[in-house]
């Protein structure tokens, strides 16, 4: 039986109110992981909310020629990442916002959210941010496509490209093991590391000039600025490991026609999902090394050739079937 629209609502907004929340705690655990694998002591778990109340604390230090824009991308760029992290299903599929949670809408969303933190970079004119930027836009000259042919893929297989019309679609066929979703995995993951700047394709506690990308950008950054733009951060990787297990690993999400109860479940099943992809993000992480930048484009085209490969596959099975 479905809920009344006023629990929807409440049950929205705790969704939204909760990838807000627990992006730190994400973070948190893909750091311990690291140091422990590492034979390290490592940071606390909750050391990300330490460090954005200790930013937000701080004044915001700007340059003198700095314009509108250096100073309103933080909060433009923190806005429209929350919202994005909020259209994708968690641990229910039917929730209120649901019909808006297209997968175009949340390539497009991240790619503003891109496009303005580049041009921030820039604004001020120094060296650190003129080569951050450029290498971000280059990474996304070559992820974004690569994204949207993996959104193909999946609307060829579910029929739609609503991530809760995708989602019922594998919670339908929970057992329907195809090459073509194998290899849409496959391009999602290279596409994730490269868009939440994580090794090989970037590493975020490094600022060797060689080597920086994300953090190249935001140098000229401090204060509640850089706690906006560093929680705009957090929830990205959250956004991405809910898309993750919302696309290819639905099994426990509430469906639309779920009850309280259902949704607590699912709440349970999401939770698990999300410390399991923090916990391989740090295996992963501390088991390979940085990629140099010229190799990047041999990197995220693989993920473009399986996404491609994906689509074709996707289109002759569905023609075969018809």
């Amino acid at each position: 039986m479905t809920a009344d629209p006023i629990v929807q609502l409440l049950a929205q907004g705790v969704q939204m109110l909760l990838v807000l929340l627990i992006a730190p705690l994400v973070i948190g655990v893909v750091r311990r992981v690291k140091a422990r694998l590492t034979r390290r002591q490592g940071a606390p778990l909750l050391q990300g909310y330490r460090d954005l109340a200790k930013l937000l604390r701080k004044e915001s230090v700007l340059a003198e020629n700095a314009s509108w824009l250096f100073r309103s991308a933080p909060v433009l760029v923190f806005a429209l990442t929350w919202v994005a992290a909020a259209l994708v299903p968690t641990f229910a599929s039917g929730l209120m916002f649901n019909w808006a949670a297209d997968v175009v809408a949340l390539v497009a969303l991240l790619g503003a959210a891109r496009a303005l933190l580049a041009l921030a970079g820039m604004d001020v004119g120094t060296s650190f941010g003129g080569i951050g930027s450029s290498r971000e836009m280059m990474i996304a000259t070559l992820a974004e496509p690569a994204m949207m042919l993996i959104v193909l893929a999946l609307a060829i297989a579910a029929g739609t490209t609503r991530l809760a019309g995708v989602a019922d679609f594998f919670i339908a066929e929970p057992l329907a093991v195809r090459v073509s979703l194998a290899l849409a995995l496959v391009a999602l993951v290279i596409v994730a590391l490269a868009e939440n700047a994580r090794i090989p394709v970037d590493n975020p506690v490094t600022h060797l000039e060689l080597t920086m990308v994300h953090e190249a950008m935001v140098l000229e950054y401090s204060g509640r600025h850089l706690a906006l733009i560093e929680a705009a951060s957090m929830m990205k990787l959250t956004l991405y490991l809910s898309l993750l297990v919302c696309l290819f690993f639905p099994f426990g999400m509430a469906p639309a026609s779920a009850s309280v109860g259902g949704w607590l479940i699912g709440l349970a099943a999401w939770s698990a999902k999300l410390l399991a992809g923090a916990v391989v993000l740090g295996v992963w992480e501390i088991s390979i090394a940085k990629m140099r930048v010229f190799r990047l484009p041999d990197f995220l085209g693989v993920a473009f050739v399986f996404a491609f490969i994906a689509i074709l596959l996707s289109y002759l099975a569905r023609g075969g079937l018809e």
